[in-house]
């Protein structure tokens, strides 16, 4: 089998519903083109000959056979997020309050509960057929945090996971949790979006403003918090793109 791909696009800084917009877009297309690559298998059945003949007579067809969908990296305009089963009383601010520090409020249909998103973050929207990668939500989950898991690395940053609780965690003994990285997906029929949340050079001001995630014993960082310096933010989605293609197994290019 030959290795799925996925086209990479860089959104660079860009609204929240803007993006949630382009993300819907793209994911309600790669549901489509999957329900109409499901029928032409049911018609392929009743007429194998014909079927094959109109495959390889179509480069079209043959370019996009492999390809398992997109791979969106941003950044955003302060914004909070609350997951569809997320709880509001870990949210800590008014509206008045939001309008002062210059962040907005979306209730959204992925995991997780509340948290921010602002400059200075990598956000990663992989909109995937995960069939197409020959694997289950759970791995794939396994999958992203693993990504990041590799790029703080690179860093020095020795990151993991928490046993109950999404996304990559730092645990140093006499500290806290710290987290770096939050995650949260959804899907349907095996295809994705939304996705993760790395803090690079993330204003952590923000997050005093929820309970990250739900959590009120633990605490947030990133990775310039951690290393003590400047970190470039095209450095590491240049870094992350390579971890997921490893993670992930997929082909991950720009047109």
């Amino acid at each position: 089998m030959k290795t799925a791909r996925a086209e990479y696009l860089d959104l660079g800084l860009i609204d929240y519903e803007q993006a949630w917009e382009l993300q819907r877009s793209l994911f309600d297309g790669l549901l489509a083109r999957k329900s109409e690559a499901s029928k032409g298998n049911v018609e392929s059945e009743e007429a194998p000959a014909e079927a094959e003949q109109a495959v390889a007579c179509s480069t079209e067809v043959q370019a996009t056979l492999n390809d398992a969908g997109y791979v969106l990296l941003c950044e955003h305009n302060p914004v909070y997020t609350l997951g569809k089963s997320g709880h509001k009383e870990n949210i800590l601010f008014t509206e008045q309050l939001l309008r002062q520090i210059g962040a907005t409020f979306f209730h959204i249909d992925r995991g997780g509960d509340i948290t921010f998103h602002g400059p200075g973050q990598v956000v990663g929207y992989p909109i995937l057929d995960l069939e197409k990668l020959g694997i289950g939500l759970r791995d794939y989950i396994a999958a992203l945090e693993q990504s990041v898991i590799d790029c703080v690395a690179e860093y020095g940053i020795k990151a993991g996971r928490m046993e109950g609780a999404a996304g990559v965690w730092i645990e140093e003994q006499g500290r806290p949790p710290r987290k770096i990285c939050a995650i949260g997906v959804r899907s349907s029929r095996y295809v994705t979006m939304h996705g993760f949340a790395l803090n690079v050079a993330t204003d952590l001001r923000y997050f005093t403003y929820i309970n990250p995630c739900g959590f009120v014993d633990r605490g947030v960082c990133s990775i310039e918090s951690e290393v003590g310096h400047k970190v470039s933010i095209e450095e590491v989605k240049e870094k992350i793109i390579n971890c997921l293609e490893k993670n992930l197994n997929v082909k991950i290019y720009k047109n």
